[in-house]
């Protein structure tokens, strides 16, 4: 099974330099047409796709509901696909002084009313192996969600330790393609973002 984890486009909270997380920001302009460019990138170089999962928040399940209608493909909405729960940091302005809040955490410690590291972990693990078990017989999915999970959702996938030095970088609209089996794993690229070179030269708005 071909297994695409993407990451949501563009959103408001890149504009307004806030904390993201579980802050529930809308697709930018931008973040659309970055969308749009995926899928149809997507049409162009896949077959077709047995089902899209993605995150409940807006920014993620916007991306999905563009792809979804490019492929022809069913959605499924999950809360275990959302960004790390930040806490009160959610939505707030990125400072120096908070910038750095969740590096600073022990893997055990959470920023006020948020999720710890190993949480953050367990969650992504306990989701993926849900997936991964109702797609037993499928032959291409798309995981849609956020940079930190992820980061985790390789992670696991990897068989990596729940806290490993190991930092894997996501793009908005990054694609990371991994071919899956009961035995192994084949990694094909990681942060593919080839459709959004036609987009470069472009003078695009993010409002």
């Amino acid at each position: 099974m071909e297994i695409l984890i993407i990451r949501h486009g563009e959103s408001e909270a890149d504009i307004l330099n806030v904390h993201e997380g579980r802050a529930n920001f809308s697709l930018t302009q931008k973040g659309t047409i970055q969308a749009k460019s995926l899928a149809s990138h997507l049409v162009e170089n896949f077959g077709e796709f047995d089902a899209i999962w993605t995150s409940t928040l807006k920014r993620a399940s916007e991306t999905a509901k563009i792809l979804g209608a490019k492929l022809n493909c069913n959605i499924t909405y999950s809360d275990d696909l959302r960004e790390r729960n930040n806490g009160i940091l959610a939505g707030q302005p990125i400072t120096k002084e908070n910038m750095n809040s969740h590096y600073d955490l022990k893997p055990f410690e959470s920023i006020l009313e948020g999720e710890t590291d190993i949480e953050f972990r367990a969650r992504a693990e306990t989701i993926l192996l849900k997936i991964l078990d109702e797609h037993n017989d499928s032959n291409r999915i798309i995981i849609l969600s956020h940079g930190g999970m992820i980061e985790k959702l390789i992670h696991v996938l990897l068989k990596l330790p729940p806290v490993p030095n190991c930092f894997i970088h996501t793009q908005d609209t990054g694609v990371h393609l991994i071919e899956y089996n009961s035995s192994n794993i084949v990694i094909k690229y990681f942060n593919n973002t080839d459709h959004l070179s036609q987009l470069a030269s472009q003078k695009i708005s993010s409002k």
